[in-house]
């Protein structure tokens, strides 16, 4: 038997190390595979919770200027002249709805969804009303507005 020809049983040894070799790069390849499937769903909820908070600081905004607005109405009813008071009032209730258009826009906008979430944004059903309820009480207050 020649001495430069391996033997049958290296031979062996030598197949069944380069098999577990690449059932490993296997396996990790399989677990990136995961890991990268799993990042992008977090993303995609970090983003989801982004937009919702975007949305409450537009809605935050929207309900300060309403407040300020009717704030402002009542305060300076005494001070400055009736339409001064009124004008400048009217302009934050009006920013006030702005706000609250702008948030709806923007929320309903959206992120496209990834193929499994972890959470589920705000429905439709629910943002619309809410906003139209406020939009409504944006025009009560203007009429309170000119009408005192």
């Amino acid at each position: 038997m020649d001495e430069s020809q391996p033997r049958s049983g290296e031979v062996r040894k030598e197949t069944a190390q380069i098999q577990r070799s690449a059932e490993a790069v296997e396996d990790v390849a399989v677990s990136l595979t995961a890991d990268a499937d799993r990042r992008t769903v977090l993303a995609t909820d970090r983003t989801y919770l982004a937009s919702e908070r975007t949305y409450a600081a537009w809605m935050r905004t929207a309900l300060a200027a309403l407040a300020s607005g009717i704030g402002a109405r009542a305060v300076m009813h005494d001070i400055l002249p009736g339409i001064a008071a009124k004008v400048i009032a009217s302009i934050l209730v009006l920013f006030a709805a702005l706000c609250v258009i702008a948030a709806v826009w923007r929320q309903l906008q959206g992120v496209s969804p990834p193929p499994h979430p972890d959470i589920r944004p705000i429905p439709n059903a629910v943002l619309i009303p809410t906003n139209a309820v406020l939009m409504l009480v944006v025009i009560a207050a203007l009429i309170g507005i000119w009408a005192a």
